[in-house]
């Protein structure tokens, strides 16, 4: 058995505890080991991250696929706003997204003369989250003064579409020209189900609350993705998109950069990715007949990362998240909203939470992002008061902690968790880069089932997916 991978480090955030409360990550306690992702599956893609060349080849294979990119329309006199969006920074650290950020204004400025290149990053529901990237990640100095973070409550814009007036952010759009800045990364599968990806933030990171709202209230899954759509189409959008730029990524790692005048050419090629890579990492997840899940990543507690997928989609991963004939995930907040008082579903078509999950025990993660559903349905361990008592003063999770028990330390957490579900397989979502850390036993599980699913996938879900989105193979 390998070491564990160095996990990521705990970051110091308004919405988190300060990192010297983390004593211990879960990865360094007994048992554990690691699996590189490559062993599981052969046919992943090589990386360009991490790597030996750091960041520098992701600025290298940014001005790369730049070289195929029109920038014609662009004048020295006029002014360019880059969009980026926060999940981007949550990446194997943030700095591949960063550099690609910086490179972006870089090139652009050297070959057309446009001197005036913002940036403007949008957030979910931790207001301040982008500014606390943009001083991170020296953003603030590299634009020149001229970055800023943008949330859905900030001045809106109406956007006249096909389907009615929608609402954009202001500031996103105070610009001659925007440059699409996003990633490869799946994220929110059960939200958006891999449908139009790459034109997702103009009816998320980009839009007024009440439009993004469709996502998670109005529509649910697979419905919703219109809104963007609509929103991308518009002649007001229309007449300021200048080009895309992608950070293409595999569960792995970086594995390139990818841009492109067509975003919808570029959303096909994302469609690919998401669905050949990631389904095959989500598919083994499904097969896990029981573990405990351990949360230990700087990011709110649906967003930690474990080979590239998200506890969000751990939870879900008892269906196939990736077929758009099962209309509801085990979790998105539209089918949380179908679940009475009792705390039991009203439609006999919501799937339960994935039942493999016996325990969670919640190491390090941030607030900001309601998550007391989660504590509800699978028994939670929080480690440390000061985890607690920050929860308890989170507006978004008043409840999170009446649903779980505290646990002094992590090993005690562990302890308890081992004795009470029985099992002790773990899956660590701590963003791990290029492997993924787990107990013993579960990796054993993992490498066993790995060559069945890979071959499951190729031969028979990933056509369906694919043609299901109208996407060729």
């Amino acid at each position: 058995m390998r070491p564990p991978i160095t996990p990521i480090p705990p970051r110091k955030s308004q919405y988190g505890i300060d990192p010297s409360l983390v004593k211990t990550r879960v990865s360094e306690l007994p048992g554990m080991t690691s699996v590189l992702l490559k062993e599981l599956f052969p046919d992943l893609p090589e990386v360009i991250y991490p790597g030996e060349g750091g960041v520098a080849a992701v600025r290298k294979a940014t001005e790369e696929a730049l070289k195929n990119i029109d920038m014609s329309r662009i004048k020295p006199e006029h002014s360019v706003n880059i969009l980026a969006s926060h999940h981007g920074f949550t990446l194997l650290g943030g700095e591949p997204y960063a550099e690609m950020l910086k490179t972006l204004k870089d090139v652009i400025e050297a070959r057309t003369g446009c001197k005036n290149i913002r940036l403007r990053a949008g957030v979910g529901l931790r207001f301040r989250e982008t500014e606390e990237y943009i001083k991170r990640y020296g953003l603030d100095k590299h634009f020149d003064g001229k970055a800023i973070g943008v949330a859905p409550i900030d001045q809106g814009i109406p956007i006249e579409t096909e389907i009615g007036t929608l609402y954009g952010i202001r500031k996103v759009y105070d610009a001659d020209w925007i440059v699409h800045a996003h990633n490869s990364d799946v994220r929110e599968v059960h939200f958006h189900r891999q449908v139009d990806r790459a034109v997702k933030p103009f009816g998320m990171s980009y839009a007024r609350i009440e439009t993004r709202s469709t996502y998670h209230q109005n529509l649910g899954p697979r419905a919703a993705n219109f809104t963007a759509r609509a929103i991308f189409d518009s002649p007001f959008v229309q007449s300021k998109f200048a080009f895309a730029s992608f950070l293409t990524v595999a569960p792995n790692g970086i594995i390139g950069v990818d841009a492109d005048n067509n975003l919808y050419a570029l959303n096909d090629r994302v469609t690919q990715i998401g669905c050949r890579y990631y389904g095959k990492m989500m598919t083994l997840f499904g097969e896990i007949d029981e573990c405990i899940a351990a949360l230990d990543f700087p990011c709110p507690v649906v967003y930690v990362f474990s080979a590239g997928v998200i506890y969000a989609n751990f939870a879900g991963a008892n269906t196939d998240l990736y077929d758009l004939d099962l209309p509801l995930p085990a979790y998105t907040w539209y089918t949380e909203a179908f679940y009475g008082k009792a705390g039991k579903p009203l439609l006999k078509d919501i799937p339960p939470l994935n039942p493999a999950i016996k325990m969670c025990v919640h190491n390090y993660a941030w607030t900001g992002y309601p998550s007391a559903f989660f504590s509800e349905h699978i028994p939670t361990v929080v480690v440390g008061q000061e985890q607690a008592d920050l929860f308890n003063r989170d507006p978004q999770n008043l409840t999170y902690m009446k649903h779980a028990v505290v646990a002094e330390t992590t090993e005690a957490a562990m302890e308890f968790a081992y004795k009470t579900t029985g099992t002790r397989k773990v899956l660590i979502f701590d963003g791990a880069m290029g492997g993924i850390n787990v107990s013993e036993p579960l990796a054993e599980l993992l490498l066993k089932k790995a060559p069945a699913v890979s071959e499951r996938v190729d031969n028979e879900l990933l056509p369906k997916w694919l043609r299901q989105r109208g996407v060729k193979l």
